[in-house]
């Protein structure tokens, strides 16, 4: 402050009476301004432009964050959907073989029970016409007995068993063989 005082008091006297501009002192104000313009931009403007600069930096980072985190929900979303239709056609594939399966073994089991019934016809069959061909013989015997019995009232006389068997079954050949023609 000393010198700025010297400076004054070696500026030239003037007129105190009307309005002066003293060149000294414009020139000392602007650079007082230039010194105050400078003093700001290094400490007040260039920290805040930096911290302006990181900032926008940080938002469009998070912008670009944002933007593959939307790519890859959407990616995932196709995934997700790809997987679900595949499990779908895998479960769609394996109920279609179960019910297949299920369908063979049912078939199976019918023509297995269609058979066992067959056979047991059959054999009903085959054992009916067996006790028919009992009853018939058990028939035949008795009516061969009756005959002979009958046949010895009649002819008055005896014969032998054997002769009386051979001609009962002379005759039950032959009553056999009418009866076959006539079925």
């Amino acid at each position: 402050m000393n010198l700025l005082a010297a400076a004054a008091a070696t500026a030239p006297a003037t007129d105190a009476s009307g309005l002066s501009i003293n060149f000294f002192w414009v020139i000392v104000a602007a650079l007082n301004f230039i010194l105050f313009m400078a003093l700001i931009w290094v400490f007040g403007f260039k920290p805040i432009a930096t911290m302006l600069s990181q900032r926008q930096e940080r938002v469009v980072q998070g912008l670009a964050d944002a933007e593959q985190a939307r790519k890859d929900r959407e990616s995932a979303v196709a995934d997700r959907d790809q997987v679900m239709a595949d499990a779908r056609r895998e479960a769609q594939a394996l109920i279609a073989a179960a019910q297949k399966s299920a369908q063979e073994l049912r078939d199976a089991d019918i023509a297995a029970t269609r058979e066992e019934l067959a056979r047991l016809r059959d054999k009903a069959t085959a054992d009916i016409a067996a006790d028919r061909d009992r009853a018939m013989a058990d028939l035949r015997a008795q009516v061969a007995d009756l005959a002979l019995a009958a046949a010895g009232v009649l002819v008055g006389e005896s014969m032998t068993d054997a002769r009386q068997r051979r001609l009962v079954e002379d005759y039950l050949a032959t009553s056999a063989s009418v009866e076959g023609r006539k079925n």
